[in-house]
């Protein structure tokens, strides 16, 4: 039998091929085909699985807040998933999916609880394209390539500030200090799969005065990488001329954060480039996995003047 240690390692490893493991679950059906959904979240998200216990309903909750539960002495707050997502739970909300994002913690009712599978992020596919609504940022096809089971997995940071939105601004320009000036004629390339993630760090780096290329995925900043260092090279200069940081999420569809750090700095041409994650995947398993791929810096989703703070430090600005 694997011990919890052995357990953690496992997954961890994961992270150095470039895949993933989903819990899936159903919120029960939904209103136009009227039947029940896959949905899933990153392994790495789910603190436990608990069998649905008492809550007690907050006066004055915000919609889909169900209320707070009392979690061995911590007091979480509970999203009513299904409502969020417009499904109908034919059997009740049976299950508390207990998660760790961005710093906090918090508790999702489901249906029910399908299973864990391990998955390539190459499986993963991009949804913004795709018809999705803002709270999805990727299907993942269970069984290959040629597969017809799709799992939506659900942009988490979305429903957090949809549900529980927050009272201060985003973005304090003074809290994050004076404007930053780089190498005249480079740029931040940044890559996130989530579109009001991708809203906050342009505003960030708007506001910190850094201009940036925003990329999608993993993939699509690594290809982006690729085709400035050729027109550098063809200018007779170096992808230093052109880019100054990169700034990358961890969980992408197509080429995670940690493949993409792991590329950049395995390659001569881009190893001196500074690469920077921001992640709402927090831990010290994380943490320290990131050292190993080669990242100059982490930072936790999602805190302006701490984003701030790590690019300045990556960038060696004092």
């Amino acid at each position: 039998m694997q011990t919890i240690q052995q357990e953690i390692d496992e997954r961890t490893n994961l992270t150095s091929s470039n895949k993933l493991e989903l819990l899936l679950f159903r919120l029960g059906n939904d209103p136009q085909l009227n039947r029940s959904e896959l949905f899933g979240i990153n392994v790495f998200k789910v603190r436990e699985i608990i069998p649905m216990p008492v809550i007690t309903a907050v006066a004055g909750s915000p919609p889909h807040m169900m209320g707070v539960v009392d979690l061995r002495g911590q007091i979480l707050p509970v999203i009513d998933l299904p409502a969020v997502a417009g499904c109908t739970p034919s059997t009740g909300l049976n299950i508390l999916l207990i998660t760790e994002y961005a710093r906090s913690t918090q508790a999702f009712a489901v249906e029910s609880v399908e299973d864990i599978v391990r998955l390539d992020w190459r499986q993963v596919l991009s949804a913004e394209n795709n018809g999705a609504s803002g709270m999805v940022t990727s299907l993942a096809r269970l069984d290959g390539e040629n597969s017809d089971r799709l799992v939506q997995i659900l942009d988490v940071e979305t429903i957090l500030r949809q549900v529980m939105p927050s009272n201060d601004p985003d973005i304090d320009p003074e809290r994050i200090g004076p404007k930053v000036a780089i190498k005249p004629g480079t740029v931040i390339l940044a890559a996130d799969d989530s579109l009001i993630a991708r809203t906050m760090i342009e505003d960030g780096l708007t506001t910190m005065g850094l201009p940036y290329i925003m990329c999608k995925t993993g993939k699509e900043a690594w290809d982006k990488l690729q085709a400035i260092s050729d027109k550098a090279e063809a200018e007779g200069k170096t992808v230093g001329d052109k880019i100054a940081l990169v700034l990358t999420d961890l969980e992408m569809p197509e080429m995670d954060g940690f493949t993409l750090t792991r590329n950049i700095k395995q390659d001569p041409r881009f190893s001196a480039i500074p690469v920077v994650i921001h992640s709402s995947l927090t831990g010290t398993a994380n943490e320290a996995h990131v050292k190993k791929v080669g990242a100059d810096a982490y930072v936790a989703k999602f805190v302006a003047e701490d984003l701030a703070a790590a690019l300045c430090q990556a960038l060696k600005i004092q």
